[in-house]
């Protein structure tokens, strides 16, 4: 077979990317419609450079479970579940737990009954009543985002207590009609006006299992379409009803507002195959119609790797991964809680920097006050991750991985979901890569340096460099980095100043060899 120069520099820079010739075509040029048929789908282009380059999104945790967490100091995102749970059971079989021989209520639930009364008197049809976003402000919510650095923002718009957080009629449980606000279209204004993609996130698979157990308190046929059809605990086959709600929710969403990312949580690879088929293929239609290249992120096995990015909750691997993917992480809770605790910013541009040399994206969660506020601290954060990056963003946005993300005493244990409970505190003895192209080189320092550096990666008696180190210097500074290259390592001298308080970039040049004979011309060498 003959290609054409062009197609042959296209064929070459697929290769290079880790993209197979046998699809990427398709997956640059597809302009029919996708069938509802995973083969079919195999062909979308579910990793586009823009995802790849954006290394840093954030989505807001917030809703009535928000206010349902007022006067408590634990609860988070599961208050539906536990609030009826006047007897603890194991959700995954239904099975009751005892202590000393008897059952035992939640602590969601027995504070509830304190706070509003017994859920059979004041369920969680009756939180939702209390929601009051009244310090809702999209424009500050986005200008925020926007400082935090961040290429692409936007709401849960539904967890998985069934509550959209847009303007509805597919279902009367949404935030319009409660509060008079559309949080996802202001949001969606206030956010691409600032130039960052637009983002949805679903969670309400899992209202199949949250609500079980309403019908023994407050639940009704009159309230089904927020409970669900009523079922036994161990029944997670839902009904034909849900689905199709399931579906609707997403189809009215992608229609109003056209997120560029539609991130799904957990529970989806529960629901039968050919719904999870319907609704990939209606958003990467819907996709070609709009001209953008939108993406779907999943967790589990909710969908085939070929039509979306993998998440990890809380996590990351342990090593570099040649498929591109991405994690949704937060600095505290998931939702507002009391006396809430974060962790501190250096943390959270340490992982954001190991994510993107491992070939990954952080998402990020920003936990609100109940009546829409954001935290202090957590817009403290925000701003100082974004004025890191204003200054070493250069070794993060459109960046690839290199041959080895770094070296250091600090790694991770296994990888995989929820790593995060390891509690990993990098050093100034932490080293991270990553590259543009294969001249360019960037490495971040994972503390500040008390004496000289020593990258053994880089030593002269290794061949991992594609060419000769040509300069180094420093993000953000332009005082001169003094280094050695020697068969020990790469040696640079302790920095006079450093332009920030959290991890150190660098950026290396090299200077390529080039190759003979390529063009008929003699080797320099005879």
């Amino acid at each position: 077979m003959k290609l054409t120069f062009t197609a042959l520099a296209v064929t070459l820079g697929l290769l290079g990317s880790g993209v197979t010739t046998a699809n990427a075509n398709d997956k640059q040029s597809r302009t029919k419609k996708y069938a509802e048929d995973w083969q079919d789908l195999a062909q979308v282009n579910e990793v586009p450079d823009w995802f790849q380059d954006a290394k840093l999104g954030i989505y807001a945790h917030w809703g009535p479970v928000s206010t349902a967490n007022i006067g408590h100091e634990r609860g988070a995102g599961w208050y539906g579940l536990n609030l009826y749970m006047d007897e603890v059971y194991n959700w995954k079989t239904g099975e009751k737990r005892f202590k000393n021989g008897k059952t035992f209520p939640s602590e969601i639930f027995k504070r509830h009954t304190e706070l509003h009364g017994h859920p059979s008197e004041f369920g969680y049809k009756d939180v939702i009543e209390l929601f009051d976003p009244s310090k809702f402000d999209a424009e500050a919510w986005a200008e925020l985002f926007k400082k935090s650095g961040a290429k692409f923002a936007g709401p849960v718009a539904m967890h998985h207590d069934n509550f959209a957080m847009w303007d509805s009629e597919v279902t009367r449980w949404n935030v319009k009609d409660f509060t008079g606000i559309d949080v996802t279209g202001e949001l969606k204004k206030a956010i691409e006006k600032r130039d960052m993609k637009f983002l949805t996130s679903f969670h309400h698979a899992f209202t199949w299992v949250y609500y079980a157990n309403a019908y023994k308190f407050d639940a009704t046929e009159a309230t089904s379409d927020l409970y669900t059809d009523q079922h036994a605990l161990d029944d997670f086959k839902p009904t034909k009803r849900f689905h199709d709600e399931w579906y609707a929710k997403l189809k009215e969403v992608v229609d109003k507002y056209e997120p560029e990312v539609v991130w799904f949580d957990w529970w989806v690879e529960e629901l039968d195959e050919d719904y999870r088929k319907k609704f990939i293929a209606y958003y990467y239609n819907k996709g070609l119609e709009w001209g953008k290249d939108v993406v779907v992120s999943y967790k589990n096995t909710s969908f085939p790797e070929s039509v979306g990015v993998h998440d990890y909750e809380r996590g990351r691997p342990n090593k570099i991964k040649d498929k591109f993917w991405m994690t949704d992480t937060s600095p505290g809770a998931w939702f507002y809680r009391a006396n809430a605790k974060f962790v501190e910013p250096n943390e959270i541009v340490d992982i954001l920097i190991d994510i993107v040399a491992k070939n990954g994206l952080m998402l990020l969660n920003v936990p609100p006050d109940p009546d829409g506020s954001i935290p202090q601290e957590m817009q403290d954060m925000l701003i100082k991750m974004g004025d890191w990056l204003k200054i070493n963003g250069e070794g993060i946005y459109g960046t690839r991985p290199w041959k080895s993300f770094g070296e250091g005493p600090t790694r991770i244990k296994g990888g995989g979901h929820k790593v995060e409970k390891q509690k990993i505190a990098y050093t100034e003895k932490d080293i991270r890569f990553t590259r543009k192209g294969d001249d360019t080189l960037y490495m971040f320092v994972m503390d500040k340096p008390s004496d000289d550096i020593l990258v053994k990666t880089l030593g002269s008696d290794l061949t991992l460099l594609d060419g000769a180190i040509e300069n180094i210097s420093m993000l953000g500074s332009s005082q001169t980095v003094e280094w050695q290259q020697t068969p020990d390592g790469l040696k640079i001298k302790k920095p006079k100043q450093i332009p920030n308080e959290f991890a150190v970039g660098y950026k290396i040049s090299l200077k390529l060899a080039k190759e003979y004979g390529i063009g008929g011309e003699d080797d320099p060498g005879n």
